[in-house]
């Protein structure tokens, strides 16, 4: 099994649900960031409405979801800094065109799996867990639960401030942190291959995803 399916496997049931919070706010409406709760329970209204509205998303248009993403999400992310904790201790060996094309290749990874998860979003709705936090934190985990046919699926998020507002780096599903499943992916093939290696796996994968489907 390779690298990447394997984790693509492990980590679809996150990107699904994830989405409902970190992607495609509608552009009629503010997203309050002043507070960790409240800019979560802003872009999971906001999402809901949004996914359940637009058939080219649900349809998975790939051109669509990322711009998107890269108007309305981006600006509530450390992506930086989710992905130098998903390639750990290896990203200050990278050189800061390693760490570029890794940032890169990291996003439109998780972009594409996205895109496949959006079209898993139905009913669902999203429930907000009191904050445990301190006023003077700058560092905090807000914990939602997705709601829907059957069990509740565990949905937490690791805030940092920045400024005056809040951004996400982390997801937690069912106990999971993201970036901690493919921390240990990207060191082993780091391990084997170097940095390079690890850039042209993602490279690779990102390719076969976007290419057209053989004609039979």
């Amino acid at each position: 099994m390779t690298l990447m399916t394997s984790l693509r496997r492990r980590v679809f049931v996150a990107a699904t649900v994830a989405t409902l919070s970190l992607g495609f706010v509608h552009a009629a409406h503010a997203v309050d960031g002043s507070a960790p709760d409240q800019l979560i329970r802003s872009l999971s209204i906001e999402v809901l409405e949004t996914v359940k509205s637009d058939k080219d998303i649900q349809a998975g248009n790939i051109g669509k979801i990322i711009a998107l993403v890269e108007a309305k999400v981006m600006p509530h992310v450390n992506f930086q800094r989710m992905t130098a904790s998903a390639v750990g201790r290896f990203w200050r060996q990278a050189t800061p065109e390693q760490q570029g094309k890794l940032q890169a290749e990291f996003k439109t990874l998780l972009m594409r799996t996205y895109a496949g998860a959006l079209t898993q979003v139905k009913d669902q709705t999203i429930g907000l867990k009191p904050l445990r936090a301190q006023p003077t934190d700058t560092e905090v985990v807000v914990r939602t639960e997705i709601r829907g046919k059957g069990d509740a699926i565990q949905l937490d998020y690791r805030l940092e401030k920045a400024g005056a507002e809040w951004k996400i780096y982390d997801v937690n599903v069912l106990g999971i942190w993201l970036a901690d499943q493919y921390r240990n992916s990207f060191a082993q093939e780091i391990g084997a291959n170097g940095i390079d290696g690890l850039i042209k796996s993602l490279a690779d994968k990102n390719a076969k995803a976007s290419a057209p489907a053989a004609k039979s």
